[in-house]
């Protein structure tokens, strides 16, 4: 594997990016970093924090300077938060520094997945899946446009995801696919 080559997993919450992430990049033997997790660590305080201190607008903003900060490094697996694709200085940055895969999940998946989770400040609604739904409605053209690989997430285990994942890195193909 090319050390110098980046992966960035994009997709709403609960598709998977960090699990996926982690176990693709240990496959691949490469650093496996969590944006989310890079804000958090770079502000000292959790990402719901900074959404009551300082709204969605503040947290894209933070975002938006810590991805452009990771694209920089090389041989990184990326897991970005599920609205980074919001902002079209972060979706060029990634396409053009690595290859993009989008992790795709149904509404329903994404429900049973998240559902339980306090964690996520986009979801403290009154109607958590309805909130799901219009940020996949919303977010899927983006994830689209930035991806070189979608790939479907329902009912596969880690395994089979990344194993799938594996092939279609290593081969020399062309990643315009628009459906895997």
């Amino acid at each position: 594997m090319d050390v110098q080559r980046n992966f960035f997993l994009v997709g709403l919450m609960g598709a998977g990016k960090t699990t996926i992430g982690r176990a693709l990049a240990q496959k691949l033997q490469m650093s496996f970093v969590d944006s989310d997790h890079e804000i958090e660590a770079h502000t000292g305080v959790r990402i719901s924090t900074i959404f009551e201190l300082e709204g969605e607008a503040g947290f894209r903003a933070r975002e938006e300077d810590i991805i452009g900060q990771l694209v920089k490094r090389h041989g990184i697996v990326l897991a970005t938060g599920g609205g980074a694709v919001l902002s079209p200085l972060t979706r060029a940055r990634l396409r053009a520094s690595g290859t993009v895969i989008y992790l795709r999940a149904s509404v329903d998946d994404l429900w049973l997945r998240t559902r339980h989770d306090r964690h996520r400040p986009l979801l403290q609604t009154k109607d958590p899946k309805a909130r799901l739904q219009e940020l996949f409605e919303n977010r899927d053209p983006l994830y689209r446009e930035v991806a070189h690989i979608v790939m479907d997430t329902a009912r596969q285990s880690v395994r089979k995801l990344v194993s799938r994942l594996e092939t279609q890195l290593v081969e020399p193909v062309a990643h315009e696919n628009p459906e895997s």
